[in-house]
């Protein structure tokens, strides 16, 4: 989370967060979403861009996520995304 602009504050509040249910129906997009925790790009000034796409596949596969699915496990992994950078990138 350093590498991608978090500071000690923002690590602790993370290790920190409630516990959230999970609708099944998001259970396989969450967890994709979890494995590519190591994959966030860094941009300028050292803050995170977003998550590097390249992986996505690879974790999909070792998910055992049905090639059929990968389109809108995608969609909902971006939804994901954009929510965590605009929390990241809050002032």
């Amino acid at each position: 989370m350093q590498a991608a602009g978090a500071g000690v504050d923002d690590i602790r509040a993370y290790l920190k967060r409630p516990n959230v249910d999970i609708w099944p129906d998001n259970a396989i997009a969450y967890a994709v979403f979890c494995a590519m925790d190591t994959q966030w790009r860094v941009g300028g000034m050292g803050r995170a861009s977003g998550l590097d796409y390249a992986a996505l596949p690879f974790v999909m596969r070792q998910l055992g996520v049905p090639r059929a699915e990968w389109t809108d496990i995608f969609d909902a992994v971006r939804v994901m995304e954009r929510a965590a950078l605009d929390e990241m990138h809050k002032e």
